[in-house]
């Protein structure tokens, strides 16, 4: 259900009122989405995957000794994990599927939605042809739906990508806590701030903190590696 009873109810007289107005027929439409989009699911599947193995990559650069039989089948598995809840995050949250979606594209097939329901509707007989169709696709209309799943990812991936590190105890325990403290005034701070920031900078903003991040990770495995060289 897209609207509620109320919603309705208001839409209803305000399509009366016009129709009283202009001598109009107006016919309102709701749909969930125009098209199938099956791009999007494909778009998810290969971002996910693709983030999770440069992860699982610069992981292995900085600790090669690590690297086993049981690490690979694991990093496999997880490469594959996320990329699938991505692409299961296309199919039932629409919102994230608008992410992988060019405007254009929805577009497009939002008109040609509509022509076709115009057609099968048979609102070109009305006696003087007088009737307009008024379609809204809601695909991707709450973007609010972007951050429970990108965390429920990180949860997930988390666990995984962690554990050879813990097992071997190659973590700080002062810097995880330092985290995991600093993340409880960073979400209430996202509550306050992030959600009233425009989505295309939030996902510049995100974008250049995965690529700093991994660049100095990059940077980091180097100078260790050179210094095991030098000693």
């Amino acid at each position: 259900m897209f609207l509620s009873a109320n919603d309705k109810q208001s839409l209803a007289a305000r399509v009366a009122a016009l129709e009283k107005r202009l001598g109009l027929d107006v016919v309102t439409l709701v749909v969930g989405k125009s098209d199938t989009y099956p791009e999007t699911v494909w778009k998810a599947f290969a971002l996910g995957a693709s983030l999770t193995a440069l992860v699982v990559a610069v992981g292995e650069v900085l600790h090669p000794d690590w690297v086993s039989v049981g690490s690979v089948f694991s990093a496999a598995a997880t490469i594959l994990g996320v990329g699938a809840l991505c692409a299961l995050a296309c199919v039932y949250v629409p919102a994230f599927a608008r992410v992988f979606l060019r405007e254009a594209r929805a577009a497009l097939e939002t008109h040609q939605y509509a022509k076709a329901q115009f057609l099968e509707r048979e609102l070109f007989a009305t006696r003087e042809r007088t009737a307009i169709l008024v379609l809204v696709s809601m695909l991707g209309m709450s973007p609010r739906a972007t951050f429970p799943i990108m965390m429920g990812a990180c949860a997930f991936l988390m666990p995984v990508a962690s554990a050879q590190f813990v097992r071997k105890r190659k973590y700080s325990l002062r810097a995880a806590a330092g985290l995991a403290a600093g993340g409880i005034f960073g979400s209430a701070l996202a509550l306050l701030v992030v959600k009233e920031m425009n989505l295309r900078t939030v996902m510049w903003l995100v974008t250049a903190v995965v690529v700093y991040t991994g660049l100095s990770l990059l940077r980091s495995a180097m100078i260790e590696r050179k210094n095991g060289a030098v000693a």
